[in-house]
């Protein structure tokens, strides 16, 4: 118990990226048609008009990997206070996320933009803390 009181921040960050990817990469395994046609209409104007699936495939294996890793990276701090794992995890979140900004600035999606540096905040925010 002690260990997680010590590590509440980086536990609850980690739970907070585990929820947001791996609900992401569930949602585009589930919906995958769904997600592809409305994603091809939003970047219909851009460079990745025709690159569409071959995108979203990196995007979905980069959330599912992260997600993953925030998972291994709590069961290893509450088992040895290591912060490896978790490391990983939180640098694969802030890449997938600088992925996902990228995407939204390309497609003059503003407000979506906003949104991903929302996300942003707590990951870089977690990627700190474990480097403490």
């Amino acid at each position: 118990m002690k260990i997680l009181l010590n590590n509440a921040t980086e536990v609850l960050l980690l739970l907070f990226l585990i929820i947001t990817f791996l609900q992401s990469g569930f949602d585009k395994i589930t919906d995958w048609n769904g997600n592809i046609s409305w994603l091809k209409e939003h970047f219909s104007k851009t460079p990745f008009k025709n690159i569409v699936p071959l995108l979203v495939g990196i995007i979905l294996v980069t959330e599912v990997v992260a997600g993953i890793l925030c998972v291994i990276g709590i069961y290893q701090i509450l088992n040895s206070g290591d912060t490896v794992f978790a490391m990983y995890g939180a640098i694969l979140s802030s890449i997938t996320l600088l992925m996902l900004l990228f995407g939204q600035r390309i497609a003059k999606d503003y407000e979506g933009a906003k949104t991903i540096a929302v996300y942003f905040i707590p990951t870089i925010l977690l990627v700190f803390l474990l480097q403490s």
